[in-house]
C-alpha cells in the first residue's frame, strides 16, 4: 500500500477520543475506499494515524518495566473507537485494519528508533516478541522494520502479509480476504517471509 502520512490542514479538526461522531465519517471513508475512490484513503488516515498516536501515548505513559502491549491490541481498540460498530462489514474491517497495521508499524519504529539510537545488530527473535513496545526490543523492532522495507522492495504482497498478521492481528483468513488470495497462499508466504526475515535481521 505504501502509505506516508503526512499532516492535513482539513477534515481532521476537532478528533479526539470524544469525537465520537467521527465514527460515521470513517464508516463512510472505508466504504468509499472500498470502491475504488483513493482520495478517501487520503482523508481516512491522518484520521487512523492520531488515534493510533493517542492510543499510543497513553499506554507509554503507564509502562511498566518488563510489561509488554502488543500494537495489535491498540490497532484493534482503534477499530472499536472509531468504525462504527452498528453495521459493520467484512470488508470495511480488512480494509480498515490495512491502514492500521502499516500506521501502527510507523508509529512503534519511530518509538524504538528513539529509545535505542545507534547500530543495530545481528537479532533472532520471534516477531511477537521484537514486535512490542519493550524498551529492550527495540533495536529487534528497528531490525525488523528494516527488513520488512527490504522485503517490500522484492516482494510486496509478503510484506503486507507480515504487516496484516504482526502489527495488524488479522486472521489468516481475514488476510487472504484483504489481498485477495487464497490462505494456504498466505500460509506460504508468511512461511517464506519469516525465514528471509531472520535470515536478513541475523545478518543485519
Amino acid at each position: 500500500m505504501g502509505l506516508v502520512y503526512t499532516p492535513r490542514t482539513t477534515g481532521v479538526e476537532g478528533f479526539g477520543l470524544s469525537g465520537m461522531s467521527d465514527t460515521h465519517e470513517v464508516t463512510l471513508l472505508l466504504a468509499e475506499w472500498a470502491k475504488g475512490n483513493q482520495k478517501a484513503l487520503d482523508d481516512l488516515t491522518p484520521l487512523v494515524y492520531r488515534e493510533l498516536r493517542q492510543l499510543a501515548a497513553g499506554y507509554l505513559r503507564k509502562e511498566r518495566p518488563g510489561h509488554t502491549l502488543q500494537p495489535t491490541a491498540l490497532v484493534h481498540e482503534a477499530y472499536a473507537r472509531l468504525v462504527d460498530q452498528t453495521n459493520p462489514t467484512w470488508q470495511s474491517r480488512s480494509h480498515f485494519f490495512g491502514v492500521a497495521a502499516r500506521l501502527m508499524r510507523q508509529i512503534l519504529v519511530d518509538h524504538a528508533r528513539r529509545k535505542h539510537a545507534g547500530k543495530r545488530a545481528g537479532v533472532q527473535v520471534p516477531f511477537n516478541e521484537a514486535v512490542s513496545f519493550r524498551a529492550e526490543r527495540s533495536r529487534d523492532l528497528v531490525a525488523l522494520d528494516s527488513g520488512l522495507t527490504e522485503l517490500e522492495k522484492i516482494d510486496p504482497r509478503k510484506c503486507k502479509t507480515v504487516e496484516l498478521r504482526y502489527f495488524g492481528g488479522l486472521s489468516m483468513e481475514e488476510i487472504a480476504h484483504t489481498l485477495e488470495v487464497s490462505e494456504i497462499t498466505v500460509r506460504r508466504d508468511l512461511r517464506m517471509a519469516e525465514a528471509w526475515l531472520r535470515q536478513e535481521m541475523k545478518n543485519g
